[in-house]
Formats: structure tokens, C-alpha cells, sequence
């Protein structure tokens, strides 16, 4: 993973290539093979519209926005944004609660993170039911991201 003075910023595709290298016992060809594909039947099957659904992990689609009325920020005129397609990710609600449960402890009565405090070591649900193929995942629909 990237560092930025000792603190972890963004894990890259090369990363994700090293973890499955290292981890599935694959050749870094293969893992750089392997993971290009997925990126790209991902790619492919958003391309023609249609969603992308990961059991226990969450939900990629296309959403088509209207044109509607905005602010420029800097001068608060009234100004039209135009229509768009905009690509939405929503976590399964097992993912959600699996990076909860692995932080909420390093959370005070404020909302303030002592990253100090490491992350509790838990079993993933969300990884158990993706290798397990089970769809117990809650995927919440409810659509807050209206201002994108």
C-alpha cells in the first residue's frame, strides 16, 4: 500500500496485484493477468448498462442524472447542470458492518479517531460470503447521493 509520511493513503492495482501474488500462490504475470480481467468484465458489463452485483461486498451500476438547476459556488449564481451518467458504488450492508466493527472502537463520545489504537483483527463476514457464494447481503437502496 502507498505511504505518505508512515500514514497508509490508497491501495493501487499494483498493490492488489501483490496481495494475490503473495496470498493465491499465482506468478505476478498470472495475479496482473487475473486481476485486469475482473477490472475488465467489470468495465464491460457497466459499459452496457447493466449492474454489477458482488455478494457481500456491495453494488456497481450506471445511474442516468437530469438536468437540473445548481449554484456556482464562488458567485451563487443559479446555473443548469446537464444531464450525466454517473457510475454508484453501494456496500453491501455486511461490508458495512464489517468495517465498522473493525474501527468503531477507536472512536471517543465526539467522533474523533485515535489511530493509535489499531484495528480489531475480526473475521470478515463479507469475505466468507463472497467465497461462500451465499447472497445473505442487505444492500441498502435508499439513494442520498442526489447532489453528485
Amino acid at each position: 500500500m502507498n505511504l505518505h509520511r508512515g500514514i497508509s493513503m490508497s491501495m493501487t492495482k499494483a498493490d492488489i496485484v501483490e496481495r494475490i501474488y503473495k496470498e493465491a500462490g499465482f506468478s505476478k504475470k498470472e495475479a496482473a493477468e487475473l486481476v485486469d480481467l475482473v477490472f475488465k468484465v467489470i468495465k464491460d458489463t457497466l459499459a452496457k448498462g447493466e449492474k454489477v452485483k458482488i455478494s457481500g461486498f456491495g453494488n456497481f451500476s450506471i445511474r442516468d442524472k437530469a438536468t437540473r438547476v445548481g449554484r456556482n459556488p464562488q458567485t451563487g449564481t443559479a446555473m443548469n447542470i446537464s444531464a450525466r451518467r454517473v457510475l454508484t458504488f453501494k456496500p453491501s450492508q455486511i461490508l458495512k458492518e464489517d468495517i465498522t466493527d473493525r474501527y468503531s472502537h477507536r472512536l471517543d463520545e465526539n467522533g474523533n479517531e485515535d489511530n493509535s489504537q489499531p484495528a480489531k483483527d475480526i473475521k470478515p463476514r463479507a469475505l466468507s460470503s463472497f467465497l461462500n457464494n451465499t447472497d445473505d447481503t442487505v444492500y441498502d437502496d435508499s439513494d442520498d447521493s442526489d447532489d453528485e
